[in-house]
């Protein structure tokens, strides 16, 4: 079986952080603060090769990328989530797992953990979840599936998928609630931020 591709969705123009960029916002790292996309990718990118999907007109996040070792896509403008999914995996062959850019709780390790655990199973459809169960992200998609995730449409993601292939979905607890933590707002970012 060949090793996944992560795809780490960016392409969103983040409208509710009116007028900030959240893939540009700090967040901790090893070695200090550093962009959320940049973080994301090099955690992605300590996990297994990584292709990031952009949208159109985003030279800053470009910028952000220019000295990773990644592979930069760019997804059609206004055409939701499912765009970038389709954009993320023409081409390939392998299994994917799809991770979305505004998590900044997922870890590497996380990454490491789903990816070791799709090859005990190889046909498993493996979805972080919270630490009580409830269902999130990044999800692991095995390469059977790569047709379906290519015909996406609209800005549901692959939640059609999971829903048709319901019996191979398989919940990976995480610890707390990182599976759940997206960050959308400035509200959302100060809270993130102020807790302990």
């Amino acid at each position: 079986m060949s090793d996944p591709t992560i795809l780490l969705l960016a392409a969103g123009r983040a409208t509710r952080m009116r007028g900030a960029d959240k893939m540009l916002e700090p967040v901790p790292g090893p070695f200090g603060d550093q962009p959320l996309l940049q973080a994301m990718a090099r955690r992605c990118l300590r996990a297994g090769p990584t292709r990031v999907i952009l949208g159109p007109g985003q030279p800053e996040r470009a910028a952000l990328l220019a000295a990773l070792d990644v592979e930069v896509l760019e997804a059609p403008e206004g055409a939701g989530m499912a765009a970038s999914i389709v954009t993320g995996v023409a081409g390939l062959t392998t299994p994917v797992l799809v991770v979305l850019a505004d998590m900044p709780d997922v870890t590497a390790s996380d990454l490491h953990l789903l990816m070791a655990l799709s090859t005990h199973d190889p046909r498993a459809i493996l979805r972080a979840a919270s630490e009580d169960g409830a269902p999130g992200h990044p999800v692991l998609f095995p390469a059977d599936l790569l047709p379906e995730l290519g015909r996406l449409t609209g800005d549901t993601g692959a939640r059609e998928v999971l829903r048709r292939h319901g019996d191979r979905v398989h919940r990976v607890p995480l610890a707390g609630e990182r599976a759940l933590t997206d960050l959308d707002t400035p509200e959302d970012w100060a809270t993130w931020r102020a807790q302990p």
